[in-house]
C-alpha cells in the first residue's frame, strides 16, 4: 500500500489579513466541567506529558485530507483521545482532490481551524509571522516529546524547516518512511526460465535485456509509467538524485549545490538510455504511457522490467496469478555507476501548523501527545485487547476485521480513524505498515545489508526573496531540462553538439543564478552548525 501524497498549497499573501483578523475566534463550548486525574503511565509511555493535558472539557477541530467516510466521535481514535486527553477532537475532513481548494477558502475566511495541515513551507511561515500560526518552538517547555526530537536530537530540523529567526510553524513527521520503497524491478520467472542472472552493475542489466529481447523480439524489456520522473529516478544510480529538489542536488564530493541537468554524469546517463531506446530495449512509450497500459505490459510478456514503489511486487503477483500462477516480479538490483539508491528522510514536513487562538495551548499538547510512543501507538497501532491483539509475528492482528480480504492503513483509517494523513506524527514501526512480505523484505535486506544508499542531501531554509526567485527560474529550466532530455533519447541527430548548445542555452536561462540561492543557503545551513 503507498501513503497518500503530501499535498502542497500556494495561497497569496492577501489571505493573510482576513486570518489575523479571525484569531482567537476559536471557542469551546464543552463546558467546564473538571476532569478526573488519571493514574502515571495508564496509557503507556507519555515522553513525561500528564494526562489529562487539559483541566476542563475542550473541543478542537482538526482539518485534515481523508477518503474515511465518518470520522465523527464513533470512532475509535476520537473516543480514545477524548479518554485519554480531556481533548474533543472534531475531525474536519475533505478528500484530497478537493482538499487543496478547500483549504484556500478557509483561509480566505479568515476562520482557521486549530490545527490544519497542507500550506505550502513559505506560505505557513508569512502566516506564522503575521502571527496567525503559532511559532512551536516557543512553547518547548510545555511540549516535551517536540522539544527532545527536534531540539535536542534532531536541532536541525528548526534551521531545515523554520524562518530565518529561528521559529518553526509546522510540525514535522518523525521515523514515517521505509528504508527501501522504491527500486527496479524483474521477472525472475523469465529470467529462470531463459537462465539470465540478475544484474550486479550497468553492463550487466543492458546484457539482460538484450538477452530478454532475444527471447522475446517482440518486447521491449524496460518499460515505465513514470513519464519525465524517470530522470529523477534513475538519477540515483549516476549520484545525481535529490527527491525533493531534482534536478538540483547536493554534491558531497565537493560540498556544493549543481544542477544534474548539465553534469556530464547525466548525459552518461541520457547516453545509456538513449542506447536502450536505439536497440528497443526501452519502450518507446516511457515518456507518454499510461498506469493502465504499462500495467498491462508489465503483466504479460511485453515488458520484463520497470522500476516502481515496493507494493507492486505482491500486487501484480495478486492481479494475475489467476492466468499465471508463476509470475514472479522481483526487486533488482540498482543500476547506474554508484550502484545506489535513494535515502529517504527520518522527518517529513507536512505542514502540521496550529492556529493562534484560545486552544493553542491544548492543540499543541494534543500534538505533543500524538509525537509520544503512547500517541503514536495509538494512531498507527490501535488500543490492544479492544481492536487488536498481537500475532505472533510481532504485528498487530485486528479480530473483527479477520473477514477482510486484506487489512491495510486504508481500512484502519476507514474504520478507526487511524492513520490520518497530518495525525499520525510518530509511526510505530511495529504497524502493519512496516510488516513487509516475503519480496517487500527481500527488497529492504538487498539494500539495507549492503548499506547501499545515496547521502541524504541537506534539506536548505530559503528566504522569502530566495523562495520567490527560484519559483521564477525553477520552471522554465526543468522544462527546457525534459524537453531536451527526450529530443535527446528519441532523436538520433541529436548529439554532442546539441548537448554543447543546451548546456550554453542553460546557463543564458539562470542555472548559475539558481545555484549560487542554494549554495548561499547552504552556506548559512554550514555556519549555523
Amino acid at each position: 500500500m503507498m501513503l497518500k501524497k503530501r499535498i502542497s498549497i500556494m495561497l497569496a499573501a492577501t489571505l493573510f489579513s482576513s486570518i489575523l483578523a479571525a484569531c482567537g475566534s476559536s471557542t469551546d463550548k464543552s463546558g467546564s466541567a473538571a476532569l478526573p486525574s488519571q493514574e502515571p503511565g495508564q496509557y503507556g509511555d507519555t515522553g513525561t506529558l500528564t494526562l489529562p493535558l487539559v483541566d476542563k472539557p475542550t473541543t478542537i477541530t482538526y482539518m485534515l485530507p481523508s477518503n474515511a467516510k465518518d470520522l465523527g466521535p464513533g470512532k475509535l481514535v476520537v473516543q480514545e483521545l477524548e479518554k485519554r486527553t480531556g481533548i474533543k477532537v472534531d475531525f474536519q475532513t475533505y478528500s484530497p482532490q478537493t482538499y487543496q481548494d478547500k483549504l484556500k477558502v478557509i483561509v480566505a475566511s479568515g476562520k482557521l481551524p486549530d490545527i490544519f495541515t497542507g500550506l505550502k513551507p513559505a506560505e505557513l511561515k508569512k502566516i506564522g509571522k503575521q502571527n496567525g500560526v503559532v511559532a512551536i518552538n516557543k512553547y518547548a517547555d510545555q511540549l516535551p516529546n517536540f522539544k527532545k526530537l527536534y531540539m535536542e536530537e534532531n536541532d536541525w530540523v528548526l534551521k531545515s524547516f523554520g524562518d530565518e529567526a529561528g521559529d518553526i510553524y509546522t510540525w514535522p513527521i518523525y521515523n514515517l518512511n521505509r528504508k527501501v520503497n522504491h527500486g527496479f524491478m524483474f521477472r525472475k520467472d523469465i529470467f529462470d526460465e531463459l537462465g539470465i542472472k540478475e544484474w550486479t552493475n550497468t553492463d550487466e542489466f543492458y546484457e539482460a535485456l538484450k538477452k530478454v529481447k532475444a527471447a522475446y523480439p517482440d518486447s521491449y524489456p524496460y518499460a515505465s509509467k513514470s513519464l519525465a520522473n524517470i530522470f529523477r529516478d534513475w538519477a540515483f544510480g549516476w549520484g545525481l538524485g535529490n527527491t525533493d529538489q531534482y534536478p538540483a542536488y547536493y554534491d558531497e564530493k565537493d560540498g556544493t549545490w549543481k544542477y544534474a541537468a548539465v553534469q556530464q554524469a547525466h548525459k552518461d546517463m541520457l547516453d545509456f538510455m538513449k542506447k536502450l531506446y536505439n536497440e528497443k530495449l526501452l519502450d518507446p512509450e516511457f515518456l507518454t504511457d499510461t498506469q493502465d497500459s504499462w500495467t498491462t505490459k508489465m503483466t504479460t510478456d511485453k515488458s520484463f522490467v520497470t522500476f516502481d514503489w515496493i507494493g507492486r511486487l505482491d500486487l501484480f503477483y495478486n492481479q494475475i496469478k489467476e492466468q499465471n500462477p508463476d509470475y514472479d516480479l522481483r526487486y533488482a538490483n540498482p543500476v547506474g555507476p554508484t550502484g545506489n539508491v535513494r535515502t529517504l528522510p527520518e522527518v517529513s514536513d507536512f505542514s502540521v501548523a496550529v492556529a493562534k487562538n484560545k486552544n493553542t495551548e491544548a492543540s499543541l499538547k494534543l500534538l505533543d501527545y500524538l509525537t509520544s510512543p503512547s500517541g503514536s501507538e495509538l494512531m498507527t497501532i490501535g488500543v490492544e485487547g479492544v481492536n487488536f491483539e498481537w500475532g505472533e509475528d510481532g504485528f498487530p492482528v485486528y479480530p473483527e476485521l479477520k473477514d477482510l480480504p486484506l487489512v491495510d492503513i486504508t481500512v484502519l483509517e476507514d474504520r478507526y480513524a487511524m492513520w490520518l494523513e497530518g495525525a499520525y506524527l510518530r509511526p510505530d514501526h511495529r504497524s502493519i505498515y512496516y510488516r513487509f512480505s516475503e519480496k517487500e523484505q527481500e527488497a529492504q535486506d538487498k539494500i539495507v545489508k549492503e548499506d547501499r544508499f545515496e547521502p541524504l542531501d541537506p534539506i536548505l531554509n530559503f528566504t522569502d526573496e530566495e523562495t520567490s526567485k527560484i519559483a521564477e527560474l525553477q520552471t522554465s529550466l526543468q522544462k527546457s531540462a525534459e524537453e531536451f532530455n527526450a529530443k535527446y533519447i528519441l532523436d538520433a541527430g541529436y548529439g554532442e553538439a546539441q548537448w554543447a548548445d543546451f548546456q550554453t542555452k542553460l546557463s543564458r536561462s539562470g542555472v548559475e543564478e539558481l545555484m549560487s540561492i542554494y549554495n548561499e543557503a547552504q552556506k548559512r545551513y554550514d555556519e549555523s552548525k
